[in-house]
């Protein structure tokens, strides 16, 4: 009777060298829920965005006639109103950190070398802060008695 074994599998995405596995911070004790939060974050802001995003198309397409009817003066009359400048920033706000954190994770998942790692992460941490800012500036700076 022969008995066989089966060759070990690597996980996939890991490391050939098991020294390499323990290059970030995963000892018992430097441990955080980090993750865990960043987990319940994307379910979550997943699901307002999506009650945010189908809600603005609802109203955008069907009660408020069209795309037709969008021009400078249909944003400026929307954003008079404290409602619709908060239901932006949220919209905004929740969009660019869902998609940051997500990109993060993919970041995480596939560039091998920290080096390469913290160069894309810093790159979209950056460009998140820029777009929130920008974005938020935008909102509630916006001034209707200017016209192009």
């Amino acid at each position: 009777m022969t008995t066989t074994t089966t060759p070990a599998i690597d996980a996939p995405r890991s490391p050939k060298e098991p020294h390499k596995l323990r290059s970030r911070r995963t000892s018992r004790t430097g441990r955080t829920n980090f993750e865990l939060y960043s987990w319940l974050f994307m379910r979550f802001s997943g699901l307002l965005l999506t009650v945010l995003v189908l809600g603005h198309l609802f109203i955008m397409l069907v009660l408020d006639g069209g795309v037709e009817k969008i021009n400078f003066a249909f944003v400026a009359g929307r954003w008079a109103s404290p409602f619709w400048q908060i239901w932006d920033l949220l919209t905004l706000w929740l969009a660019t950190l869902h998609g940051t954190n997500g990109l993060r994770t993919v970041i995480n998942d596939y560039a091998e070398r920290d080096g390469t790692r913290f160069v894309l992460k810093s790159l979209l941490y950056f460009a998140a802060i820029v777009m929130i800012f920008l974005g938020s500036l935008v909102i509630f700076t916006f001034d209707p008695s200017i016209k192009a």
